[in-house]
């Protein structure tokens, strides 16, 4: 077990690594920068760019800068952002919580109705329900997530008129929880459609699979009822394969992302880049522990 730990913390290292290397390069090469946002002002000098780009470092060979960010980033300076001199690491975490309440929020709903219809799906299988619950999985699936959220907007919000369009919160109204809530029904909604599908699939692929097990029909044969033969024997191993798995204008990092995009605003950029695939390598490499201690088979291969 150790040594499968130890693999798997040096693949997430080098992972990682790779991850900052790429995007610090792909942002650096790309045309434009951050002194192009300066040159749109009239009254910049050409004496005034250089000036800029010499103070921002921006001057320097790639491969210095690149080593200048990784000891800075390794001591915990993410440096300051070029859009308002902010630390960058202020900025990713006010962003934070918001994100986090938008994921979970998706997340919840995902897995709440993606384990309900796969189970359903895979127990009555090749029924109508069945037939419609694939077919919508494919037409979520098939959706790009940005025209769905347009949609919402239009239907809820324009049409309707029953779900604000956008924001975290009413502008200039006190912190209010249903206010909260109403806000986050359509980007939480039409984050988490995407993912009941994808859920939903899983499921059902694994539940038909645990299904037609011996152990199944043994618990059958005994007289043990349809629910619990699902729920407690079926579901518990069919969830092992699960574990390894600016619409709304919220204001989360994918938000800050795009702004920053906008603003050629290097620092905050790989700030973020970096925090995310860090937390992704992490959830990987904790979905790779539990699955070696669920599937002892997987820590000696």
């Amino acid at each position: 077990m150790r040594q499968y730990f130890a693999r798997r913390v040096i693949q997430a290292v080098v992972v990682l690594c790779l991850v900052s290397l790429a995007g610090f390069s792909l942002l650096h090469l790309a045309p434009g920068g951050p002194a192009a946002i300066y040159a749109l002002s009239p009254t910049m000098s050409a004496e005034d760019l250089d000036r800029i780009t010499h103070e921002l470092g921006l001057d320097r060979p790639i491969h210095v800068q690149y080593l200048s960010w990784v000891k800075g980033f390794l001591s915990g300076n993410w440096g300051r952002s070029y859009r308002d001199g902010r630390v960058v690491l202020e900025v990713i975490v006010d962003r934070v919580p918001a994100t986090v309440i938008l994921m979970l929020s998706a997340f919840s709903v995902a897995v709440l109705l993606g384990l309900a219809s796969g189970i359903v799906s895979a127990v009555r299988q090749y029924s109508l329900f069945d037939h419609l619950a694939t077919l919508g999985a494919m037409v979520a699936l098939s959706i790009p997530t940005f025209w769905l959220g347009l949609m919402a907007i239009y239907v809820f919000s324009e049409l309707l008129h029953a779900l604000p369009p956008g924001n975290m919160g009413t502008v200039g109204a006190p912190f209010a929880l249903a206010d909260r809530l109403r806000h986050l029904v359509l980007p939480a909604g039409t984050l988490g459609l995407v993912m009941v599908a994808t859920w939903s699939r899983y499921t059902r692929a694994s539940m038909l699979e645990v299904i037609g097990e011996d152990y199944i029909r043994t618990a059958r044969a005994k007289g043990v009822s349809q629910g619990w033969v699902i729920l407690k024997h079926a579901l518990r191993n069919a969830l092992i394969p699960l574990v390894t798995e600016t619409i709304f204008t919220w204001p989360g990092m994918g938000r800050l992302f795009v702004d920053s995009i906008g603003y050629r605003d290097y620092p905050v950029l790989m700030g973020i880049l970096v925090f995310t695939a860090t937390l992704v390598i992490l959830g990987n490499l904790v979905a790779d522990l539990v699955y070696a201690i669920i599937d002892p088979r997987v820590r000696h291969s």
